[in-house]
């Protein structure tokens, strides 16, 4: 059965980035015009069997985020967020607010970094807290909405993310994840606020 879920994977993110390609060019205009280049933002993360790979995401910051972020003296991730973060553009706020800062990851789906639904990619800083039961989440790929999506996004601690996964992984079929699917869309409507 994750054959069929690989193959379905790739066939619907084919599927999304051709019939998406008019968003995804409109968004990178509006990016560029707003802030310049470059548009897309690249972060390395934990995936299947804890094998790092380039998650990719619209840009939703300044291009100097990093340098600004040592300035506001953030601590482990340079890209944390603070409340009402000044390195975030107006258009990032947008995408961040609908999640369409996360489109380019279909890419990474297509390219098998990822799967449309599954554990929450990490990043390194996270992925080194992880032990025991928890590392169960490196069994699947993780993916671009899955149980922490729908469950309360950024809202949704660590620790009950970590168990999110857990039980998405140990409870793992495809008729869970078509309704992960359909429930990530009410989500992103407002019902589960946050961005991740």
């Amino acid at each position: 059965m994750r054959v069929v879920k690989g193959a379905l994977d790739r066939l619907l993110a084919l599927l999304g980035l051709v019939f998406l390609s008019p968003v995804f060019a409109g968004l990178a205009l509006w990016i560029v015009i707003e802030s310049g280049r470059p548009v897309i933002f690249r972060q390395t993360r934990a995936g299947k069997d804890a094998k790092p790979f380039s998650m990719l995401k619209f840009r939703t910051m300044v291009a100097n985020a990093v340098e600004l972020g040592r300035e506001l003296k953030l601590s482990d991730d340079p890209f944390g967020l603070l409340p009402n973060d000044p390195r975030i553009t107006r258009s990032g706020r947008f995408l961040r607010r609908t999640s369409l800062d996360e489109l380019p990851q279909l890419w990474n789906v297509l390219r098998g970094q990822m799967s449309l639904v599954g554990p929450r990619p990490l990043i390194p800083h996270e992925h080194q807290f992880v032990n025991d039961w928890g590392l169960r989440r490196l069994d699947l790929t993780p993916g671009l909405t899955g149980l922490w999506q729908v469950c309360g996004r950024s809202e949704v601690t660590f620790s009950q993310m970590l168990v999110l996964d857990y039980l998405y992984v140990t409870n793992w079929s495809l008729w869970g994840d078509i309704k992960l699917i359909m429930r990530t869309v009410p989500a992103l409507m407002g019902k589960t606020r946050g961005a991740v």
